[in-house]
């Protein structure tokens, strides 16, 4: 009979992580093993918690907003809060049966400080079980308007940091589509989302880029990079904000000239406030 392999070998887990808890989330097998989806499923939270751990300096309470699984609140914890006294994770997710299985997840290994709500986005910016401030608010892979969603959350609670990783985003193109044809006859820029598979990439883009926009209009610096390698996901982009004293001044001007050139003011509301 073969043996089962040592899981503190797996190059992949981080000293210190619970062997356990990655089973318990299957990302790792029963028997300790690791399968090529997990291993990248793992490298990719793993990146995420060395971004986010500098971060939680004298952090209170970190909410992660469409929390899913909870495969990120679930290793933040076990590798960041775990040792320390105090500090709490908080899920968010619409998904009751999900927030239901993660309550009982950390009930089994122990996490004392892991809370789980099962309500919307506009439910939790009135929740009485969230404080009226909080110190970090994650997303990761927050369909379309999901990470907007999370940004209008982290504004109205004042949060020192936000990480966003956001997914698919149908919207704007939707808007771009639904104009192109008036845009074709007025502008040679138009050029640029005239094909659809351009208009996706483009109107993903000019997404992301109108939420750094209202982001930094609310005084907040903003690095944005690559999560990990392109081979391992597509939806790769990692947007970090960091509340400062000074608003940009201009922020707001420039996203209501974007949406102006792209026939986008509709959209105001979104990116705008």
């Amino acid at each position: 009979m073969k043996k089962a392999p040592d899981t503190v070998a797996i190059p992949e887990i981080h000293e210190g992580q619970s062997v356990e808890l990655l089973k318990e989330l299957h990302i790792l097998t029963r028997d300790g093993r690791i399968n090529q989806d997990t291993r990248r499923k793992l490298k990719q939270v793993y990146h995420l918690v060395r971004f986010i751990e500098p971060l939680l300096t004298d952090t209170k309470i970190l909410v992660d907003h469409g929390a899913g699984k909870s495969y990120l609140g679930f290793i933040l914890y076990d590798l960041c809060f775990k040792a320390r006294s105090e500090g709490e994770i908080v899920g968010i997710e619409t998904r009751a049966e999900l927030v239901e299985k993660s309550r009982s997840l950390a009930d089994r290994c122990g996490f004392p400080r892991m809370r789980f709500l099962a309500c919307t986005v506009e439910d939790s910016l009135v929740s009485p079980e969230l404080p009226t401030a909080v110190d970090v608010v994650t997303a990761l892979h927050a369909c379309n308007t999901a990470t907007d969603d999370a940004i209008r959350f982290a504004l109205a609670k004042g949060a020192r940091h936000v990480v966003l990783v956001p997914c698919c985003q149908a919207e704007v193109a939707a808007a771009m589509r639904a104009g192109k044809n008036e845009s074709l006859s007025q502008t040679p820029l138009s050029e640029l989302w005239r094909h659809p598979i351009h208009t996706r990439e483009l109107g993903s883009h000019l997404t992301n880029v109108l939420r750094c926009l209202l982001l930094e209009s609310h005084g907040y610096d903003i690095t944005v990079t690559e999560l990990v390698g392109w081979e391992h996901s597509m939806k790769n982009e990692l947007i970090i904000a960091s509340k400062r004293a000074h608003p940009r001044k201009n922020g707001r001007e420039r996203a209501e000239a974007i949406l102006r050139e792209f026939r986008l003011e509709a959209l105001a509301p979104r990116f705008i406030y």
